[in-house]
């Protein structure tokens, strides 16, 4: 099964949980698995979305209980890791969707991109990184379905 991880913010505007939430969905449509930081925000609107639309869920949590977790969450994978649970976020999915976020989006880019991992933007930091990558940059997409193509035809 491919999986598909998704990044951003823990608090996020309607706008984001709206295209967050899309997302989801499309991520459930194509078959795929979602991966995410199982908590609030992005990671609970693309959550909702996916397991709404009859899609798997999984949720990497930063401390040691399930229920610090969405109510969305298929598979809670406990690290007690707090932040440094970004880098099983940022590598476990075959293709990372980042939607809007803040610092801790910007590291799981920074790690996915370092683990050669393609990484679609919806809304998100506005990097050029295609000198450090040998050409690949961060694919921009302007809808969920639009992002979900991409990372479902850059996943080798």
């Amino acid at each position: 099964m491919k999986q598909i991880s998704v990044i951003g913010s823990s608090v996020c505007d309607e706008a984001e949980a709206k295209l967050a939430e899309e997302v989801g969905a499309e991520i459930a449509h194509s078959g795929a698995a979602l991966i995410c930081g199982g908590m609030g925000g992005v990671m609970e609107a693309a959550s909702r979305g996916a397991k709404n639309a009859g899609g798997t869920v999984v949720g990497i949590l930063p401390g040691l209980k399930s229920a610090e977790g969405n109510s969305y969450t298929d598979i809670s994978i406990l690290t007690g890791m707090g932040d440094g649970r970004n880098i099983i976020v940022a590598s476990s999915g075959d293709a990372v969707i980042a939607i809007g976020g803040e610092f801790g989006t910007l590291s799981e880019i920074g790690l996915a991109i370092k683990n050669r991992r393609p990484v679609i933007g919806l809304n998100t930091w506005p990097l050029n990184v295609k000198d450090y990558c040998k050409g690949k940059d961060i694919v921009v997409a302007k809808t969920a379905k639009e992002a979900v193509s991409s990372a479902l035809r850059l996943i080798k």
